[in-house]
């Protein structure tokens, strides 16, 4: 049994710290001594903006992105072209694609990939809504920006197979070699889809 470090409310401070992504209980403790020791400058702003955003934020109930206002920002948007819609995964993904600023479209953000194993099947994504979006009309392409993993492929082919009776053009990522990158240092799953996704130079 560990022992205790300081007073219950800094270890509670610490177990709910070490629960967000990319935070373990060691990088956890450190980052709750350094809010504790910046407590005017961090702590209570950290706080204040806390409760804001459980008081504010809302999920999209047209996309699924997370916005302070329903529909989103990016819904309500009418630089946008709407006959353009990329499906991400998550919301994460939405925003990695914003930052990229690539393309001025809409979004349907799924809440994660099909998953048998982990009993996630399409009622618990965002499925039924993307069909409907895409049947009302107006939706002439779908981009499908999933992961490259066995779940996101699947998910893909899914979606395909739900929105092909529809009047719309499904693409998807193109998958291969990264600007930047050698090949030398990819590996062969890579290269062959990039072999197969080549186009004309």
């Amino acid at each position: 049994m560990s022992k205790r470090i300081a007073g219950p409310e800094i270890e509670r401070l610490i177990q709910l710290l070490a629960k967000v992504p990319g935070l373990g209980p060691r990088s956890a403790r450190r980052a709750a001594l350094h809010l504790i020791k910046k407590k005017e400058q961090l702590l209570g702003p950290l706080t204040e903006a806390m409760g804001e955003a459980l008081e504010k934020v809302r999920v999209c109930s047209t996309c699924g992105n997370v916005d302070t206002s329903d529909p989103c920002t990016i819904c309500n948007d009418p630089r946008r072209d709407p006959s353009t819609l990329i499906v991400v995964e998550d919301v994460s993904d939405l925003w990695a694609l914003e930052r990229a600023s690539a393309m001025n479209v809409r979004y349907h953000v799924l809440g994660g990939t099909l998953s048998p194993l982990d009993g996630i099947g399409p009622d618990q994504l965002n499925i039924r809504s993307l069909v409907d979006r895409v049947a009302a009309g107006g939706v002439k392409e779908v981009i499908l920006a999933v992961n490259a993993t066995v779940e996101g492929q699947t998910t893909a082919h899914y979606l395909t197979d739900q929105l092909s009776g529809l009047d719309v053009k499904v693409t998807r990522l193109a998958h291969g070699v990264p600007v930047g990158g050698e090949l030398d240092y990819l590996d062969e799953g890579t290269l062959t889809a990039a072999l197969k996704s080549r186009t004309a130079f």
